[in-house]
Order: C-alpha cells, then sequence, then structure tokens
C-alpha cells in the first residue's frame, strides 16, 4: 500500500513542479480549477432546481418519476463514451507517469496498476466529478432520502468506472497499435467519434424522427433501452437512485456487481496490458523503403522550399495532425445533415472550418521538434521557415475548401441561380479568408505559446501538463483569428441586415480574402522576426519538450 500512495504523492510532485517551472502552466491549473468550480457549481444549482418535484416543476408525480430514470440512463452512457473519448484523444496516457517510466523500480505488476489507477482518481477532473456527481443527489430530494442516499453512493462508484475504463482503452490503444498507420487510424477514428457524440442531440432533434412524438410515444420507444443500458458498466451507476426509490434492492445489488465486476476486468487487463508491453518493447518496426527524395524532388529548391518539403513528409507520417484532412469533410457532413434543405446552413460551414483546420500549425514549433533545431544548426531565416511552412498549409486549405465548395455546388444545384451563386462564391472567398488569417496567427503564436505534444511515435501519449495547455491556447488561437476577421465582420453583418443584399454578399467575399491575406503576410512577417529573436530560446523549450517524450 505504501508503494501506491508514493505513486500518488509523486503525480502531485510532478504536477506542482511543472506549474513552479512555467507560469503558463500555472495559469492554465487556475483555469482549469475555475472551470471544474463553475461545473460543479452549475451542476448543483440544476439539481436544487430540479429536487422541487412536481410542484416546482409542474409535471405529474407519475411521469416524473419515470423520466428521470430514462433520461439518466441515455446520460450515463454518453458521459461515460465522452470521457473515455476525451481521455484517449487529449489526455492519453500520461508520460511522465507511464508504466514504463517505473521498469527499473521492480515494482509488482499488480501494485502498479493499482496506483497509477489512484494516481488518476486523485487528479481534479475525478475529484471535481465525484463532488459534481454527489451534489447531482439533490435533484432526487423529492423522491425521499433513499435515492437522495444512493445518489451519493453512487457518485464515486461512477468515477471510478470511468477511469478504469478510460485507463483500460488507452492501455490498449497503446499496446495493440503497434504500427504507424494503425496509429494514425485509431487516431482519426477517437477524434471522428468526439465530434459525432457532441453532435448526437442535434442529430436527433434535427434528422425529424421524434416530430409529432406524444409522450407515450417516447416511453415506448426509449423505456425498453433504457432497460437495456441500466445493466451496462456505462450507466448501471445513474440507475441506483431509482433502484432505491423502487425498493428493488436485488436490482440494486446486481448493478453494483456489474460496476464491481467492470472494475477487476479492467484491472486484470491493465495488468496483462504491461505483461505485454515489456514483452513488445525490445521490438523494432521494419525498415520501410524509400524511393528517391520525395517531396524534396518538386518543391522549388530554396530554403522556404526546403523547409515546406520537409513538412510535407512529416505530415504525411504524422498522426497527431491527421485528423486536419478529415475534420472539415466531417463538418460539411455534419451541416449538411441538419440543414433540413436550406443551403444556407450547408455553405456556413466553410467559413468555420479555418477555425479549426490550423490549430495544430499554432503549436507548429513543438511538432516539427528536433526538426526545428536543425534549422537552426543550418542558419535558416525565420522569414524563410515561415514562408515555407505557410506554403504547404495555404495550399492545402485553398485545395481542400475550393474542392468542397464545387462539391456543395453540385450536391445542392446553387450554381443554377444568381443568388446561390453569390452565397455560395461569398462563403467560399469568407472561408478562405479565415483560413489565411488563422495561419497568419498561427505563425505568431508558435513562436510564443507552447505547449508539451506527445510523441510522434506514440501520439497516445500525453507529456506532464500537456493537457490544461491544449485547452487554453487554442482558445487563443480560436479568439485571436475571429479578431483578425473583424472587418469582414462588420460587412457580413450589413449582409445579415439588408436581407442578403446581393450587391453586399458580391463585396464580402472579396472583402473576407483581401482581410485574410492581410492577416496572412503580416503574420509571416512578424513571426519571421519572433523567431529569428527566440530560436535559442525555442531551441532550449523543444529540448525541455523532448525530455518529457521519452
Amino acid at each position: 500500500m505504501s508503494t501506491v500512495l508514493t505513486i500518488v504523492r509523486l503525480r502531485w510532485a510532478l504536477t506542482w513542479a511543472a506549474m513552479r517551472k512555467s507560469p503558463w502552466q500555472t495559469v492554465g491549473y487556475v483555469v482549469s480549477a475555475v472551470f471544474a468550480l463553475g461545473g460543479v457549481v452549475g451542476l448543483t444549482a440544476a439539481a436544487v432546481f430540479l429536487g422541487g418535484g412536481p410542484a416546482t416543476l409542474g409535471v405529474e408525480a407519475a411521469m416524473l418519476g419515470r423520466i428521470p430514470r430514462i433520461a439518466m440512463a441515455f446520460v450515463g452512457v454518453f458521459v461515460t463514451l465522452f470521457v473515455v473519448v476525451i481521455q484517449v484523444m487529449i489526455i492519453g496516457e500520461g508520460s511522465t507517469m507511464a508504466p514504463g517510466r517505473f521498469a527499473l523500480y521492480g515494482i509488482p505488476d499488480r501494485t502498479l496498476q493499482a496506483g497509477l489507477l489512484l494516481a488518476g482518481l486523485s487528479g481534479l477532473p475525478a475529484i471535481a466529478g465525484t463532488v459534481a456527481l454527489a451534489l447531482w443527489s439533490l435533484a432526487y430530494r423529492w423522491m425521499g432520502p433513499a435515492p437522495v442516499i444512493a445518489a451519493i453512493v453512487a457518485a464515486p462508484l461512477a468515477v471510478v468506472t470511468l477511469m478504469s475504463l478510460s485507463k483500460l482503452v488507452i492501455s490498449l490503444a497503446t499496446l495493440l497499435v503497434a504500427t504507424s498507420r494503425g496509429r494514425n487510424v485509431f487516431y482519426v477514428v477517437s477524434i471522428m467519434v468526439f465530434v459525432l457524440l457532441c453532435q448526437v442531440p442535434n442529430l436527433v432533434v434535427n434528422s425529424g424522427v421524434i416530430d409529432g412524438f406524444g409522450a407515450a410515444d417516447y416511453f415506448a420507444l426509449f423505456t425498453p433501452i433504457a432497460d437495456v443500458l441500466a445493466w451496462t458498466p456505462l450507466s448501471a451507476a445513474f440507475q441506483l437512485p431509482f433502484d432505491a426509490l423502487a425498493g428493488a434492492w436485488l436490482p440494486f445489488a446486481g448493478r453494483v456487481a456489474v460496476l464491481a465486476a467492470t472494475w477487476v476486468v479492467c484491472f486484470l487487463l491493465g495488468v496483462w496490458c504491461l505483461r505485454r508491453e515489456r514483452l513488445v518493447a525490445g521490438r523494432t518496426a521494419g525498415s520501410g523503403k524509400t524511393k528517391g527524395i520525395g517531396a524534396f524532388g518538386w518543391i522549388p529548391d530554396s530554403p522556404s522550399g526546403a523547409i515546406s518539403a520537409r513538412l510535407v513528409i512529416y505530415l504525411r507520417r504524422d498522426a497527431r495532425q491527421s485528423v486536419l484532412y478529415l475534420m472539415p469533410l466531417v463538418l460539411v457532413v455534419l451541416f449538411a445533415m441538419q440543414s433540413h434543405g436550406i443551403s444556407a446552413v450547408v455553405w456556413q460551414s466553410l467559413t468555420w472550418m479555418g477555425l479549426f483546420m490550423l490549430m495544430c500549425e499554432a503549436n507548429g514549433l513543438a511538432y516539427d521538434g528536433g526538426g526545428f533545431v536543425m534549422q537552426v544548426l543550418a542558419g535558416t531565416r525565420g522569414r524563410d521557415d515561415r514562408r515555407g511552412r505557410v506554403r504547404v498549409y495555404g495550399a492545402f486549405a485553398t485545395v481542400y475548401l475550393v474542392a468542397l465548395a464545387a462539391v456543395i455546388f453540385a450536391v445542392t444545384g446553387d450554381w443554377r441561380t444568381a443568388d446561390g451563386l453569390a452565397l455560395g462564391l461569398m462563403c467560399t472567398l469568407i472561408g478562405l479568408g479565415v483560413c489565411f488569417a488563422a495561419l497568419g496567427l498561427a505563425e505568431v503564436l508558435s513562436c510564443v505559446l507552447m505547449y508539451p505534444v506527445p510523441s510522434i511515435d506514440r501520439p497516445f501519449s500525453s507529456p506532464q501538463g500537456r493537457a490544461v495547455a491544449q485547452g487554453f491556447f487554442p482558445f487563443v488561437h480560436i479568439l485571436g483569428s475571429v479578431l483578425l476577421m473583424l472587418p469582414t465582420g462588420i460587412v457580413a453583418i450589413a449582409v445579415a441586415l439588408t436581407a442578403g443584399s446581393a450587391v453586399l454578399m458580391w463585396a464580402a467575399g472579396p472583402v473576407a480574402l483581401a482581410n485574410g491575406l492581410a492577416a496572412l503576410a503580416l503574420g509571416v512577417w512578424l513571426g519571421g522576426r519572433l523567431l529569428d529573436a527566440r530560436e535559442t530560446a525555442i531551441v532550449r523549450i523543444l529540448d525541455s519538450f523532448a525530455s518529457l517524450q521519452k
């Protein structure tokens, strides 16, 4: 037990060390704590309101007793899947607390697995989640004391289940997805699952499937599904208050048994993953065959051209940035599924693309790692580096967005009418303008706001302190990109106020494109200057990031 507690103390010692080393990490943790506190307060306020029962909500007691049980069955599944995907996609298997780091200490597998699990349960997300779910018990106070007590008991059970499933999925992903191609596919699938989970409520509401349903129809459709979900680890903990309300203590015990069995299975599989990882640790991937010099053969022979060629090769092999290729297409498909035949809804997806396509480039030097160090040793100028990167990302974004615009024109048929043509061209040019502005800002922010990224060989790993920075710094990039497009925003508001004036629609596109190109030019110039001034400091930062990936 002392070893397990030592691992927990080590987890927090590393956290405090990261905060002392970097003021930005401290800011990130404070922001995270504020968001966690806000989530707890918001959920508590909702629980207090719902806890008023039929008298407060104006709903019959019989119906109000059935609705929460069905709703919580689906909420439990959604929350569990959401947390697991978030763990895989953002948090990952912390590199500093990875099992391989403890190989030299001879810690028994079961002890090490227990320590890593308890270390995860002692973190801010787990603590905030437990407190929030325990306070959610106030929503059941109108049902009597038994459901409230059951909800309080269910809170830590749910969090342990979430953490156990997350740890298992991460361990299996790290172990079983051994090839570079497999990592790319799995990483992209994880991102896509996350996006789809976020859009499930909108897709259901906007699909029209449940239009015209009455209360009896909802109960007939969802009750059997909820009954099945309530016996799965994804939702069992969220059903305990309703078993206590009905006095169904045998199902109550059965669901607790399902949760306990889930913990045991996850723990044993985690131990198996530890042992298996040691067995395959010595394996090396087969050497691949390289034909010619790749992108270096067709990109201009210049310093900036060499940067472009190297970046093209990196992007083809980098699972961490592979989502860049699919996210715009997924965004268009999601908007199309909710458009109800209104083409303007589909077209506006192009205007949002630039905000998300280039978030990785806002931390591009961290993704480059040792490649940038070689540039510094070769004496590459900052403006050549920025031009080389802009050439690749700008060309990619332009071709991708224009191709999507052509597909949308073909599917919607807007090319047949003048208004449709004006709408499509306006949104396409605004999308390009946003892409260029976001790219220009990325070339500046990547020189000053950097955070550690996982190793290219281990895209599911997470250097200590990365999760907070990854959530905070991209927000700065998105907000800054929006502010840079303020002139275009003024014209867009004018278009909306004039009910889609054709003249203004034809003018909005060129204004947006000019706005974006001006921001891009400024970003390349300023980014090049910052890179020249800070290249030594950036090399030191990248060296510290590399130490977290070992």
